[in-house]
């Protein structure tokens, strides 16, 4: 996975580039580098941050109008200087980045060196690279037809910038699996992973589609197919601002995308909920209403955060509208030869909407007749053009690697959806449902309420930083954002961290407690409260060490737990929105207390494009 980046036009391609990379660096960066070309082809490149590369080329010949570069997350060869992107041709010719996974390029490679290649590198890109160029030297034909000819012959996941020193005006682009933003503007083009890098200069944009080829020009661009034949760019205009991409003051992205939270959650609600008049409308959900609700059985299918989002809508689904639902890792689900009948729903969350495991999952699904709805954040993204239908989160660009605006809006969207769809089935009451509607909508008030004061979560994680395990439990609707409290520590702290429902706790997990285990507990009141009380006791009776999210007004908790984290009182429905929201500051806070980087954790990336 990585960050991609080209620039062709009128100004000085490499502050562009640069300052492209910095914006998409969450997306990768073990390294980064950079091909100019200006009177000849020259590569710059560096393991390690853009910070890193931007040290390394102080003096050196940064000119020319035509750039392309890239931040990278290791697959093929460990974190280094050579492995780093961009790589030369044999030749010196051609300079390549690339983002995705060449699965056969063992094959390839083998081939090429049996021509007498030999490689700098560990990686598949570079072989790719030879391969277009073994093809251009054997049929004397231009670099786009060689470049043409290996995409039909590779297999696997691809978005390419390919530049030659012989044509200095034309950067080539394609794309599979991976994604690919072109921005246009007056004569200069912008090329990019997504749409952070292009904002700056323009609002217009081409997203590229799979098996396309780009021949990007500083007055042209012209869209193909592997056929060779032209096809019609569709120009949309983003909506999304600068300031939505920087960090506004705050000190890291992650701390401002929490504190976002009860505007973007806002903001996935308005104009979708009208409390007041009973109603939320949900085009996406309302033009295939039939579809959902007569569905025999629904299959959520994502990764990561969103997997523990999926979770929560299980029983949302199940408690409103009596489907059958299961939830799917989207990595096993494509793996391991599923049931699918026509008429059966998946619903895919990501927040990219470019999670290469969901994608070819949901493809394996729409192959065999299942209807798919999406909920991504990313406009414009691959699975988002891929479902039949869907909803976008509108949390807005998510820049820290790890999630949280993105899994509260994708929680506010599918309660919206379970409640819609139980009104059309008629499996809730009246009563029930305007109540749910008012809880809901009351959401973004109390997520501001709990965000107003975190000097008590700051305090308990610098107590606790130094633990080396926590547990995490919490039953019904708030398993799920144990889970996902786990998750967030593992990610930002590097804390092993575990999430339970609270009653296997006792079926092997309370082995481990003793007095320096940190357990959890998600204990806000709902129907399982006197059940969750019963399990801090058993905790509190070995003597663990007790943190607890409660509702405010309860006195009960607080005279068994060594901390106390207080959340509004609301519905189990929508409380997971709430009872998540101290679990991402605590993880923030821990990874602070231990000096680590919040908003790049070590060995992660932002958009997984690789499966």
């Amino acid at each position: 996975m990585c960050g991609i980046v080209g620039y062709i036009g009128h100004r000085q391609a490499y502050p562009v580039v640069i300052k492209g990379l910095k914006r998409l660096e969450y997306r990768g960066y073990d390294s980064a580098g950079v091909a100019l070309l200006n009177h000849g082809l020259k590569v710059y490149k560096k393991k390690g941050k853009v910070a890193d590369l931007e040290d390394s080329v102080v003096g050196l010949d940064l000119g020319g109008q035509v750039g392309i570069g890239h931040t990278r997350w290791a697959t093929h060869g460990e974190p280094s200087d050579r492995n780093a992107h961009p790589h030369y041709s044999a030749s010196g010719q051609l300079a390549m980045i690339h983002n995705g996974i060449i699965e056969n390029y063992a094959q390839i490679k083998e081939e090429l060196q049996h021509k007498g290649y030999t490689f700098k590198s560990d990686t598949d890109t570079e072989v790719l690279l030879n391969f277009i160029e073994e093809i251009r030297n054997n049929n004397e034909c231009s670099l786009e037809e060689a470049l043409r000819i290996a995409l039909r012959r590779i297999v696997g996941a691809y978005c390419i910038l390919l530049v030659d020193a012989a044509d200095p005006d034309t950067i080539l682009a394609a794309r599979k699996g991976s994604p690919l933003v072109i921005g246009i503007g007056k004569g200069e083009h912008f090329l990019a992973s997504d749409a952070s890098p292009i904002i700056e200069y323009t609002k217009e944009v081409v997203y590229v589609n799979d098996y396309q080829i780009a021949i990007v020009r500083a007055d042209e661009l012209i869209l193909k197919n592997l056929g060779n034949e032209k096809q019609t760019p569709f120009i949309t205009r983003l909506d999304m601002e600068l300031a939505a991409i920087e960090k506004g003051g705050y000190e890291h992205f992650m701390l401002k995308e929490i504190h976002e939270q009860p505007q973007t959650i806002f903001d996935c609600l308005r104009g979708r909920l009208l409390p007041e008049s009973g109603m939320i409308t949900m085009g996406g959900v309302e033009n295939h209403l039939e579809s959902l609700i007569h569905a025999p059985r629904i299959i959520i299918v994502a990764c990561g955060t969103s997997w523990h989002a999926g979770l929560v809508a299980e029983y949302l689904i199940e408690e409103l509208c009596r489907i059958p639902v299961e939830v799917e890792y989207a990595s096993e689900f494509r793996y391991r030869n599923p049931i699918i009948h026509p008429g059966d729903v998946i619903i895919a969350i990501s927040q990219s909407g470019e999670t290469a495991d969901t994608l070819v999952a949901l493809e394996n699904a729409k192959e065999k007749g299942a209807f798919i709805f999406g909920v991504v954040n990313a406009v414009g993204s691959s699975i988002a053009r891929l479902s039949h239908a869907g909803a976008y989160t509108h949390s807005g660009p998510e820049i820290g690697v790890a999630s949280t605006k993105a899994f509260t809006g994708q929680l506010a969207v599918l309660t919206m959806m379970a409640l819609k769809m139980a009104r059309a089935k008629g499996t809730v009451s009246d009563e029930r449902y305007r109540t749910l509607l008012h809880e809901l909508h009351a959401v973004p008030e109390k997520v501001a309420a709990i965000l107003k004061d975190t000097a008590s979560i700051k305090a308990i994680a610098e107590k606790y930083k130094d633990a080396s395990d926590f547990l995490f439990l919490g039953r019904g609707y708030n398993f799920p954002v144990a889970l996902e409290g786990a998750l967030k520590l593992k990610e930002i702290s590097y804390i092993h961290a575990e999430g339970y429902p609270a009653a296997e706790m006792k079926h092997g997990p309370i082995a481990l407690v003793d007095e320096k285990l940190p357990v959890v507990f998600v204990a806000t009141r709902d129907r399982f409260y006197e059940k969750i009380v019963s399990n801090v006791q058993e905790i509190k009776a070995r003597k663990g060490r007790i943190i607890c999210i409660a509702s405010e007004g309860d006195s009960t908790i607080p005279s068994m737990a060594d901390d106390v984290i207080f959340v509004p009182d609301a519905d189990e429905l929508v409380g997971p929105m709430l009872s998540v929201v101290p679990l991402q500051l605590l993880s923030y806070y821990a990874g602070l207390a231990k000096g680590y980087d919040v908003d790049k954790p070590r060995n992660l990336a932002k958009s997984v494009t690789v499966e």
